[in-house]
């Protein structure tokens, strides 16, 4: 059994979480670029050197604010995910938990896919817990193909040798073949990219109905990965 955590843990820890929720609140108002361990200070009424000892250099801070969003979005895509449900039903609930967690925390989308920060390079460690979302989105695949096989819409087939190897055994079982794993990434990239767009307004005048029109790109994607849509 784990020792009882000290008074002084405690105390680091809610002051860290503090500092990551002023810092969400400045991607609000200066973006991630304008990101400082300064400005979090002032507006915490801390002095910079305090804030320093939590995190050593905004290098540092955005790496937490990475974890902390990526895990977030990881976990709305999980949480919406429904095992027993057929993979359509599945496969259409994460998506809307994705969308959903993004139009709650916008500026926190721009910042796991929008547009680099100039001079800084994530750790690996950040592109282990971003897979969170993508697996459980490949889970969904990989259970249609076990349980019934996959009815992909015809089109141009991807030169496997396009794909990283490793995307092939994304899962355990190696469910995928380099085609299956090639829809899978278009499929995610493209939904990804049209939350992005409704989150900066470029689908004003284009679309009547934002929902209406997600649920149309997630069924579509889906049946050109091979689930089937009524």
């Amino acid at each position: 059994m784990n020792a009882p955590r000290t008074a002084r843990a405690r105390a680091r820890a809610e002051l860290t979480k503090e500092i990551l929720a002023s810092s969400r609140r400045q991607l609000g108002e200066v973006g991630a670029s304008g990101l400082s361990l300064r400005s979090v200070a002032r507006d915490l009424g801390m002095a910079s050197s305090a804030v320093y000892r939590y995190f050593a250099s905004r290098d540092e801070l955005l790496t937490a604010l990475l974890i902390e969003c990526y895990n977030e979005v990881g976990e709305a895509a999980e949480r919406s995910d429904r095992p027993k449900a057929v993979p359509e039903i599945r496969w259409l609930g994460v998506w809307r938990g994705v969308r959903n967690w993004s139009l709650a925390n916008r500026h926190e989308y721009a910042l796991l896919f929008g547009t680099p920060v100039p001079g800084y390079a994530a750790p690996h460690l950040t592109t282990e817990i971003a897979a969170r979302m993508p697996l459980t989105l490949a889970r969904v695949v990989a259970d249609a193909k076990h349980d019934r096989g996959l009815r992909p819409r015809t089109g141009p087939v991807c030169d496997p040798t396009a794909i990283e190897p490793a995307m092939l055994v994304l899962l355990e079982d190696g469910a995928f073949t380099a085609e299956d794993a090639a829809r899978l990434i278009l499929a995610w990239n493209r939904l990804v990219g049209i939350i992005g767009y409704e989150l900066h307004g470029h689908l004003a005048n284009v679309t009547a109905d934002d929902d209406a029109f997600f649920e149309y790109c997630a069924r579509a994607e889906g049946a050109n990965l091979g689930l089937e849509f009524d």
